[in-house]
């Protein structure tokens, strides 16, 4: 019996070891030894950086991309929450409404060349996520205020005829011009033969400018005209904003900006229902400047199954065909699998983790578990391998193979941010099976 229990404890300390050494673990080992070497601080404006409060977290522990970024600190923070970095997302979080409080809104990133755009608004809902986790409501009542000075930035500036929002940009025209050099450089086309007048060209660098804005920098969404178009991930996210301040309004008493907030809430779920939702219940960018949806099939949907904007019946046949056109063997592509004419780094075969995020919520949120745990164990499966393959994390991967080999408009850097955040948090939820 001695030997039968000896051999059983070799057996249990020889699997608790073989946990110890998997893939996962030497990942999150991995990360969890970077968190602090991206964390930079700046508190005084020094040249093009601007100066933050606090200590804030970059997505490259070295090389490109040393400043803060908007929509990366989403899902960065989703990772250090899941790591118990709270005081650190807190940071993160107070530097972004310390820039609204400062500019009106949250610019790009923190670099006066970025002062001409914003980025995917994401604030709101990192602002909740902190207040989930330190419970601080006089934080969050601070903080309210200059969500919604950011909120009517995007109703003021970014705002169409249509009654949803899109993307610009406040650059000028020299600037605008160099939009176009970029997007020629990067899509290896010259843009500017395009363009026969310098009223052409400007009009075509406001739509990359634009397009900037969106994050999606470049793609075949918007087919070149991104200012024209009213995009889904935008209105989705805007119509969070919009549920969430009702949500915080109930909390703190004001009834009646609630009723406002939630009636502003339904009111765009509404529009995108009725101007976004193609006759195959897919959802679609549109086009207001000509009336028409675009025929790309793209990962934002999943930010309309993360906002409740189709009703529950429309969300699980949204869901089914989304997964079929958009599902690979290592995950969720940008796009679908067809011809755009360039090869975009937000299109297929390329994957991002924001986006499978998103997928994954989108999921979750929908009563789609299962689904939703297969795309994050694919996206586990994926980083796990190229950490193996490479030493490293990266910006995007293959959706097909798993691997770096992938559509680069750049130099792909090295990428802490975001990919690891998003691995962090899946690995832990998939672990503890609790809600994303």
């Amino acid at each position: 019996m001695k030997r039968l229990f000896a051999y059983t404890a070799l057996l249990l300390a020889t699997a608790a070891c073989n946990r110890l050494a998997s893939p996962e673990q030497e990942l999150r080992d991995f990360i969890r030894s970077s968190w602090e070497q991206s964390v930079r601080t700046n508190t005084q404006d020094d040249d093009t950086l601007l100066g933050l409060p606090h200590p804030y977290t970059v997505p490259s522990v070295s090389g490109m991309f040393q400043e803060m970024y908007y929509w990366d600190t989403f899902f960065t923070n989703e990772g250090l929450l899941a790591d118990g970095l709270t005081e650190q997302a807190r940071n993160n979080t107070d530097n972004l409404l310390a820039m609204v409080e400062r500019f009106g809104f949250v610019p790009n990133g923190s670099r006066t060349w970025y002062l001409n755009r914003s980025q995917p608004p994401y604030l709101c809902m990192m602002a909740d996520r902190v207040w989930q986790h330190t419970g601080d409501t006089q934080w969050l009542q601070k903080a309210f205020p200059l969500l919604v000075r950011e909120y009517r930035f995007w109703m003021t500036e970014r705002m169409t005829p249509a009654g949803l929002n899109r993307y610009s940009s406040s650059a000028d025209d020299e600037l605008l011009r160099e939009f176009v050099a970029t997007g020629s450089r990067r899509l290896n086309h010259d843009f500017t033969a395009d363009a026969p007048d310098d009223r052409s060209l400007t009009a075509l660098g406001r739509h990359f400018a634009a397009e900037a804005e969106s994050g999606w920098d470049f793609n075949p969404r918007f087919e070149r005209r991104c200012e024209d178009f009213c995009p889904i991930d935008l209105n989705a996210n805007l119509c969070i904003y919009e549920q969430t301040f009702a949500r915080w309004s109930e909390l703190f008493g004001d009834s009646d900006a609630a009723q406002m907030w939630s009636e502003r809430a339904r009111n765009r779920r509404d529009i995108i229902n009725r101007l976004c939702k193609g006759d195959d219940g897919l959802y679609y960018d549109y086009d207001y400047v000509n009336d028409r949806r675009s025929e790309v099939i793209s990962a934002a949907l999943f930010n309309l199954l993360w906002a409740g904007i189709p009703d529950e019946q429309s969300a699980q046949q949204l869901a089914d065909k989304a997964l079929a056109a958009l599902e690979f063997e290592y995950g969720i592509a940008a796009c679908a699998d067809t011809p755009c004419g360039y090869d975009y780094q937000w299109s297929y075969p390329n994957a991002w983790a924001p986006l499978t995020w998103l997928a994954v919520k989108g999921l979750e949120t929908n009563r789609r578990p299962g689904d939703a745990r297969r795309i994050a164990r694919k996206y586990i499966r994926a980083m796990t391998g190229i950490y193996q393959h490479t030493g490293n994390l990266w910006e995007k991967y293959n959706v097909r193979t798993g691997s770096t080999d992938v559509n680069n408009e750049y130099e792909m850097p090295q990428m802490l941010g975001w990919s690891a955040g998003v691995f962090v948090c899946l690995d832990e939820w998939l672990g503890n099976n609790t809600k994303l």
